[in-house]
């Protein structure tokens, strides 16, 4: 099911861009051409031309979910992504990120009883940074779907289930996601996602999918 999940959300991040570059903004009337600015259009930032671009900053919190070896968990994940997104279509925005995330080590609640909020030395502990790029094709007003998927270069702890040893481990593997979500304008936004991050080594795997609430915010 997680493969299947995985191959959707890259194939969506894919073929988000392809209709983009199958439209063509809106064609000025020939005496005005070469004066003329370009033409705000669409439902992707619709206040903005096709080939404009926009700073933009997201973050997400949710559920995580692990089930290797001696992990059987659904903490909660934290996420904080930045990057920068063109308009390459009327309905259409493809652009660049990089991010951070926790998968899982931190329990907030615990800051109101007397167990530590960090569990970095109980759980998986697995955090890392991202890079990739993402789509979106806004369908019909401020509704949209999303993609992304890059490469996740993570760190983290765990037992393999040959033995009782705790391992020290870093890798670069791939994520990959999808989701949808509505733009109150074209400055805001909020979403559902569901990501996929693979994270392997030496017999030892602490791959981790996520389900969240993202905003975002763009410049």
């Amino acid at each position: 099911m997680k493969k299947t999940l995985l191959a959707l959300a890259l194939a969506s991040t894919g073929l988000l861009a392809l209709p983009a570059f199958a439209q063509d903004a809106p064609a000025a009337p020939a005496s005005d051409t070469a004066n003329s600015a370009p033409t705000a259009t669409g439902n992707y930032q619709p206040g903005q031309p096709v080939g404009s671009g926009n700073w933009f900053v997201n973050a997400s919190a949710g559920q995580s979910h692990i089930n290797q070896g001696p992990y059987n968990d659904h903490p909660t994940a934290y996420d904080l992504n930045g990057g920068y997104r063109w308009k390459v279509g009327p309905d259409a925005g493809l652009g660049v990120e990089v991010g951070y995330n926790d998968l899982g080590n931190f329990k907030l609640k615990n800051v109101f009883n007397s167990n530590d909020v960090n569990q970095t030395t109980e759980r998986q502990a697995l955090r890392g940074w991202t890079a990739g790029v993402n789509g979106r094709i806004n369908v019909w007003q401020g509704l949209y779907i999303s993609g992304r998927a890059g490469v996740y270069g993570w760190k983290g702890d765990g037992y393999s289930d040959q033995d009782i040893n705790r391992h020290d481990l870093n890798k670069v593997d791939y994520y990959g996601g999808a989701g949808l979500g509505y733009d109150f304008n074209d400055h805001f936004g909020l979403g559902l996602a569901y990501d996929y991050y693979h994270a392997s080594k030496n017999g030892i795997d602490l791959t981790t999918d996520t389900a969240s609430l993202t905003a975002e915010y763009r410049f």
